[in-house]
């Protein structure tokens, strides 16, 4: 009896363990289905554009570097490091070490990548460091015209390599360069002038050729992407007779890009430019391109970095102009073209296994570029026979990238994934059995195209198994309405919020509203305190009702996201504009909102009267402004022309509480949001609503530094115009050290100092939301702690799916 019991045990723990099986191998035969927007097919590591081609690229590769929860660098990813979050600690693999050794004597920083000696690409074959080595040389030839600026860094030797020139020439012919490109249209040469008029020709011909190209490229693109929605509520005519007519498809680009306007008058259509020339479209006048280049070009002021940098639809620039007319100059200055420049002097490949990337100066943000790129294998995207690191050939000819542009439909790599195909809008995968770490458990995933409406009830239905959302007030009460608990998370669906890479903002311009034109004025700094405080008190009411759960109000300019952001915990941490211009706190954890919002105008009031405004006591209104300044200031907010905005509630309140006291806010909210942009491009702005994206590291330079502010040869991203020299300075400091506490308590006081010139009312931090089919997915498999920069695929690998499917 003992024997046979032993036997029956046995057979059933047998059964049971094949059950296990079987139900294991069932779900790993589980596609995971992931709801996508609509793809652009361009599934390129080089080439891809928008985030969504970008995410079917992502689950074939492999990247130098891996970062954690909060978006930190892991240095030792071979051993791994184990970093906490949120009271666990996780432990981060990556496919190689990375090291950044600055030389101050020299003004090198180096950058070393060590990569793991077993890595493969999904095909078998071994991930060595020449595939590096090339994937570096695609992006940094000059052929490259994808996304990725890593050309923009000053890499040792890199210029001399994209433009042939040889250093010991490099720097003259540069600054001849330089000398043509600031001369401008119409330019008349002088005696002592640098270049020639051949030289100067040769640059301007080809800007206007690429200009008035630039141009056609935004009709065609209105063409392909607005006109059978807008053509007839912009211009009074039909898509398909805009389609017969060469002359409306040019009036639509320009109206849709805010360059015309079509008007009735006297029962005739007219359309006017935005430089004032006027077409009777009744009677078949027509504009050409010619007519789109003049208006743009009074617009820009002949500035055509500036236009491009603002209005390209396709992403055009002047650097191959740039690069042609050095090659010019120096043949013209007698620089022996013939010897070229076979390398690259500061990419050297150490060994089998590691690389050093040398770039002059330091900055801070640099190495998540530098390090951050996919490794591509060479012996799909180029050819292994043109490779040869001693003798300078590196996997491609020069100035040729046909081999890596004709790859575009079909990525490969070494990631958790190998892209099948593109099929009836569905993106198919099979598991990588190489992956570095681990095959993953679901044997197949997809990427189905999705609209993003339908998203919440594919997941529910069965068509999807997971996917992105907006976060909304609304889109959470519908995710709750799906589970028995009348939770987000619950039976049906569980829901991963996670805050937006970027931040709602309202801005100030300093150069528009200040006192006696001084923006940086104690006088300047009261009158947009006073602003500021009456904005930022009706923020929770007009959030909370836009977004609910999906957003919260922050307190500084910095999305939450980053690690630099300041914490509620931290010393002199204060809720924005809280403060009186005497420096007392305006309001206590007592008040009630409706005391809150009169303790905001007793502050404001003490604000416009530091400023100078004439204040009559009896009547309790300001009567006059200071010189400079105005009792009516404008604030531009993209809406739609209805209001849909988050923080249209808050200027409604602030009007009011604003005018009760004299002050006029006038609201402009344009059906076509161009109203604003082309404002925040000519820096006519009072105020304005928009919200900003971030990156993984949070340098300020780009937004906030003076050399930055629109119209000084910038980057034109400084809309605020705020110009601190303390400012800069802590910017400099910041983006020059690697220091990530020294970083910290810098950006800290920048911050602060930002507050102080009050150009910026930091709004909303809203949520980006994913959801997974509790019923299909097996949820205890997702990757825990999901945050902006840790996303529910970032271990794909241990994934699985339930069987019941």
């Amino acid at each position: 009896m003992k024997k046979l019991f032993a036997l029956l045990l046995a057979a059933c723990m047998l059964m049971s363990v094949t059950a296990v099986f079987a139900e294991e191998a069932a779900s790993a035969d589980i596609p995971l289905v992931v709801a996508t927007s609509t793809l652009s097919q361009k599934f390129s590591p080089y080439f891809a554009d928008t985030a969504y081609d970008q995410d079917v690229v992502s689950m074939t590769q492999i990247s130098m570097m891996t970062t954690d929860r909060v978006g930190g660098i892991i240095y030792n990813g071979i051993e791994g490091e184990t970093i906490p979050y949120n009271g666990t600690d996780y432990t981060y693999y990556g496919t190689g070490d990375l090291t950044v050794n600055y030389d101050e004597a020299t003004d090198i920083t180096t950058y070393g990548y060590k990569m793991r000696n077993d890595l493969k690409f999904s095909d078998g074959e071994p991930v060595t460091i020449d595939d590096v080595i090339f994937t570096y040389y695609v992006y940094l030839d000059p052929a490259y015209n994808g996304s990725t600026t890593l050309s923009s860094y000053d890499i040792v030797g890199l210029q001399a390599y994209r433009t042939q020139i040889p250093e010991a020439n490099l720097e003259s012919v540069t600054k001849i360069a330089n000398d043509i490109k600031a001369a401008g249209f119409g330019y008349e040469l002088k005696e002592g002038d640098s270049f020639t008029q051949e030289e100067y020709d040769a640059y301007y011909n080809a800007a206007t050729e690429l200009w008035k190209n630039d141009t056609q490229g935004i009709v065609d693109y209105v063409m392909a992407k607005y006109a059978a929605d807008y053509a007839e509520a912009q211009i009074g005519y039909t898509v398909d007779e805009v389609n017969a007519d060469e002359g409306l498809k040019v009036a639509l680009g320009m109206v849709m890009w805010g360059f015309g306007k079509v008007e009735e008058a006297d029962g005739k259509k007219v359309f006017t430019t935005s430089d004032g020339k006027a077409f009777n479209l009744t009677d078949g006048e027509r504009p050409v391109i010619d007519d789109y280049f003049n208006a743009t070009y009074a617009a820009y002021e002949g500035n055509i970095d500036n236009y491009l940098g603002t209005e390209s639809a396709v992403g055009a620039t002047t650097d191959e102009i740039f690069a042609s007319t050095m090659t010019m100059v120096a043949k013209d200055q007698g620089v022996d073209m013939d010897a070229g420049v076979p390398n690259i002097a500061g990419i050297k490949r150490v060994d089998d296994y590691t690389v050093e990337v040398q770039v002059k100066g330091f900055s801070a943000p640099a190495v998540y570029s530098i390090l951050g790129l996919n490794i591509t294998p060479m012996h799909y995207y180029g050819d292994p026979a043109q490779y040869d690191y001693e003798n300078n050939k590196f996997g491609h000819p020069f100035g040729d990238l046909s081999i890596a542009q004709s790859k575009t439909d079909a990525p490969m790599g070494a990631g958790p994934y190998k892209f099948v195909k593109y099929d009836n809008r569905v993106v198919y995968y099979e598991a990588n059995e190489y992956y570095y770490k681990g095959a993953p458990k679901t044997k197949t995933m997809q990427f189905k195209e999705t609209n993003a409406a339908e998203v919440a009830s594919a997941v529910q239905t069965g068509t999807a198994d997971g996917g992105e959302m907006t976060g909304s007030k609304t889109n959470f009460e519908l995710l709750k309405s799906f589970n028995s608990n009348n939770e987000v998370t619950g039976d049906v669906v569980t829901t991963y919020s996670v805050a937006n890479l970027g931040y709602g903002y309202i801005g100030i311009n300093a150069d528009t509203v200040n006192v006696a034109g001084e923006p940086g004025s104690e006088a300047s700094k009261n009158l947009r305190k006073g602003l500021a405080t009456i904005l930022a008190v009706y923020r929770d009411t007009a959030f909370d009702s836009y977004y609910g759960d999906a957003a919260a109000v922050i307190n500084y300019p910095i999305s939450s996201t980053s690690w630099a952001a300041p914490q509620a915990t931290d010393e002199g941490y204060r809720v924005a504009y809280s403060v009186d211009a005497e420096g007392n706190d305006i309001y206590t954890a007592e008040m009630s909102a409706e005391d809150k919002y009169e303790a905001a105008k007793k502050a404001a009031i003490g604000f416009f009267k530091a400023a100078g405004y004439t204040f009559d006591e009896a009547a309790g209104k300001f009567t006059e402004a200071p010189e400079g300044a105005s009792l009516s200031y404008e604030v531009i907010i993209p809406g739609d022309g209805t209001g849909d905005h988050p923080s249209f509630a808050v200027l409604t309140d602030a009007r009011e509480a604003l005018g009760s006291f004299g002050i006029e806010l006038k609201i402009n909210d344009p059906a076509d949001s161009n109203v604003l942009w082309d404002a925040l491009d000519a820096g006519t702005q009072n105020l304005w609503c928009a919200a900003w994206g971030s990156t993984i590291d949070p340098d300020m330079y780009q937004v906030y530094h003076s050399s930055n502010i629109v119209g000084k040869g910038g980057s034109d991203s400084n809309h605020y115009h705020i110009q601190s020299e303390k400012l800069d300075e802590m910017i400099l400091n910041a983006r020059q050290s690697s220091d990530q506490a020294y970083r910290k308590e810098v950006y800290k006081d920048a911050l602060n100092e930002i507050m102080d010139w009050a150009v910026e009312i930091p709004a909303y931090q809203r949520q980006n939301i994913v959801i997974a089919s509790s019923q299909r997915v097996n949820i205890d498999t997702v990757t825990p702690d999901v945050t902006t920069y840790w996303g529910w695929l970032s271990e794909i690998e241990t994934l699985e799916m339930n069987a019941t499917k």
